[in-house]
């Protein structure tokens, strides 16, 4: 059994099945990290480790972490089983590993049971599971808030100077 530790800084927790699928994660991780939220990252294995799911969601909760979000391929049970053992809102992010293109990740992330809910965005969009996070924390930081306003606007302006590539 492994020993856990989670700064009483971290605001959101990153877990994924694999070191393999940290060529996804990253993107929710310098999301995060671009709004200047502090993060733990860090692999667990529904399957090979369970017991240490439990011991990292004790150890969420001592720290105090707001928001965990999981990553997991093919029968991706990782964000199920860590929303069983904590009420800290967990984001999921399927990841295509498998022949079958990240769907059996999605309907095993998405098709939790009344009562344990897993935020779930798209197959390997871990970006948007980074922006979700920011806007749960900003729904309680005004100033994160107001940075996420902006990132917005900044994409408005982006999507509207697109028009000038038309030619």
């Amino acid at each position: 059994m492994s020993t856990i530790f989670i700064s009483v800084h971290t605001q959101v927790a990153i877990i994924m099945g694999s070191d393999s699928d940290w060529r996804i994660m990253r993107q929710a991780f310098e999301v995060l990290e671009s709004f200047e939220i502090s993060c733990h990252k860090q692999v667990l294995s529904a399957h090979r480790t369970p017991e240490d799911l439990s011991l990292f969601a004790k150890a969420c909760e001592a720290a105090k972490v707001k928001v965990i979000i999981a990553g997991a391929g093919g029968a991706a049970h990782l964000p199920g089983m860590m929303a069983a053992f904590t009420i800290i809102p967990v984001i999921g992010v399927p990841i295509n590993t498998t022949s079958l293109q990240g769907l059996d990740a999605l309907y095993s992330v998405v098709q939790m049971p009344k009562g344990i809910p897993v935020a779930t965005v798209a197959i390997d969009q871990a970006t948007n599971a980074g922006i979700l996070a920011t806007q749960i924390l900003a729904s309680f930081d005004e100033e994160l808030k107001e940075k996420i306003l902006a990132y917005r606007h900044k994409m408005k302006q982006e999507s509207r100077e697109k028009t000038k590539n038309l030619i």
